[in-house]
């Protein structure tokens, strides 16, 4: 809710004041600060800036993680070495606070180096944190030690100061760097100004050393950066430059297919059309013949210029064109019967919709085995069974010894590899051996359990 009020001035005029919810009043000030000067805005923006990186989960825990041993010079070092070096840059720090806190006994004041070493240590745990301590305690260590001549920096707070400023460089980014620096010399300097005695101060000289050795850190960051950069721009060109090899080979790969398997599949569709013609009255059951050659063979240019075009597809997408299911099974016996085999379907179960990976790949299992039994098994007769259980979809179909004077079609066993593979891309188990009686059996279990309908 806002409500209005009316507000006069000295020289009687009457202005209207609108007041608003504290919610309100929110977006208001976020209003006015973009119509602020350019200056304004600028100030706003650092001081977002500086609170998000110092003051924003400034006691955060962010364990110092092992260092790395994967570096050239590491990498050669025996394993047993290389095994305490992850642990080097934390005994590097223990090893700056146990020297900040032998300058404070040198300096007969053992306590004043106590705080100074706790914040060095921190910054293994709490980096921010440790930068805080070190810069508020400054003057309080001073007053401790009785040091007023660099005020507010006993030599102590000092020492403390230049190795947490660069431990906390180190762990943050050049941008926490460059607010810490800052914050610093403002501070140094109130308390030169302010707090002191008279006596010189070491704020200058802590700035300027403090300086060099947050622009090598920051020198190294940015080499870092770079070259995780340039690690990650070759690792997309390289990911890029596979996708254009693999793109070329199936697309060769296609081309291959499509001149070989295509012209002998064209030449046979031709010739079975072609064929009665050449004859005299032919029966009709050589016509019945013809005709369905003729029609396997257009159908499976159809499907090789579909599959040619996925190869050939950049993006990997399916095909538009519906896939066959189960439900296509009659249909494909019915072909393969009028082939020449003899095949019986038996389906149990309660036959239900499954998922459309499942049905593919099942017809193409049972399509497969049956065209394995016309090449390999000529004269036999073979039996399909398709089994709806609650946990998934079983299959098994089974054929006699070869019979008839037909020869066997020679095979390189690419189908029953291929049926392997469809098998456990879903988590199925598959078996395809020899029957007591000279035929062959392939068995496979989909599993593919109930949905539950709500």
């Amino acid at each position: 809710m806002s409500r209005v009020v009316l507000q006069g001035d000295a020289e009687g005029s009457v202005s209207k004041v609108t007041t608003a919810s504290p919610s309100l009043l929110t977006v208001a000030d976020v209003t006015d600060t973009k119509t602020r000067s350019p200056e304004y805005r600028m100030a706003h923006g650092m001081f977002l800036g500086m609170r998000r990186e110092l003051l924003d989960d400034a006691l955060a825990y962010r364990l110092l993680p092992p260092m790395g041993t994967d570096g050239p010079v590491t990498r050669r070092l025996p394993r047993f070495i290389r095994q305490y070096l992850t642990w080097f840059p934390h005994a590097l720090v223990a090893g700056a606070a146990l020297i900040v806190l032998a300058i404070g006994y040198g300096d007969g004041q053992p306590v004043t180096g106590v705080v100074p070493a706790a914040a060095v240590l921190l910054t293994l745990v709490r980096p921010v944190g440790a930068f805080w301590l070190s810069l508020i305690s400054a003057p309080f260590v001073s007053v401790l030690s009785g040091f007023w001549d660099g005020w507010p920096w006993a030599p102590t707070s000092f020492g403390a100061h230049l190795v947490v400023l660069t431990v906390v460089a180190a762990r943050t980014r050049p941008r926490t760097s460059a607010w810490m620096w800052v914050l610093t010399g403002i501070y140094g300097f109130f308390c030169e100004a302010f707090l002191s005695r008279g006596g010189g101060g070491q704020t200058a000289p802590l700035l300027v050393t403090s300086a060099l050795v947050l622009l090598a850190v920051t020198v190294r960051h940015t080499r870092r950066e770079a070259k995780e950069e340039v690690s990650a721009q070759q690792t997309v060109t390289e990911r890029e430059r596979s996708k254009r090899t693999l793109l070329e080979e199936r697309t060769t790969i296609a081309r291959e297919l499509h001149d070989v398997v295509a012209h002998h599949m064209s030449v046979v569709a031709i010739q079975a059309e072609a064929a009665p013609y050449r004859v005299e009255n032919p029966p009709p059951e050589l016509e019945q013949a013809f005709a369905t050659i003729r029609e396997n063979a257009v159908a499976a240019l159809t499907e090789l210029r579909r599959i040619l075009g996925v190869v050939r597809a950049e993006d990997y997408e399916a095909p538009d064109a519906p896939q066959p299911t189960l439900a296509d099974l009659d249909s494909l016996i019915a072909n393969v019967r009028e082939a020449g085999l003899t095949v019986d379907a038996t389906v149990t179960g309660a036959a239900r919709e499954l998922p459309q990976g499942v049905e593919l790949s099942a017809y193409r299992i049972v399509q497969e085995a049956l065209s394995n039994v016309l090449r390999h098994a000529p004269g036999a007769s073979a039996k399909v069974e398709v089994s709806y259980v609650l946990g998934g979809l079983g299959l098994r179909v089974v054929n006699g010894p070869a019979r008839g004077l037909v020869k066997p079609s020679p095979g390189a066993g690419h189908g029953i590899t291929g049926m392997r593979e469809r098998v456990a891309m879903l988590d199925g188990e598959m078996t395809a051996e020899s029957t007591e009686d000279g035929g062959y059996e392939v068995a496979a279990f989909i599993p593919a359990p109930r949905q539950e309908t709500a």
